[in-house]
């Protein structure tokens, strides 16, 4: 039993760690390519801000759902009920 709880706090560390680092790395390649693209084109800097927002929203998604399902097998694991069971 404490294994499962050792193994299932480790697994919920790499997925929010990985996470964390994954959607840092892309938000700074993100924030550097619309600089980039705005340097070369001033008059579209207005449009590729929206588009920039846009793929930051989604790009934050995909965390929170790292999150919410490393507070699922934190929770409510269910490792833990099929054992009890």
């Amino acid at each position: 039993m404490e294994t499962i709880l050792a193994m299932t706090a480790l697994g919920v560390t790499l997925i929010l760690g990985l996470g964390a680092l994954g959607t840092a790395i892309g938000f700074g390649i993100l924030g550097g390519k619309f600089i980039e693209a705005s340097a070369r084109q001033p008059e579209l800097a207005p449009q590729l801000q929206v588009k920039m927002f846009l793929v930051a929203g989604l790009l934050d998604a995909v965390t929170m759902i790292g999150i919410g399902i490393g507070m699922w097998f934190t929770f409510a694991s269910p490792y833990l009920a099929a054992l009890q069971g």
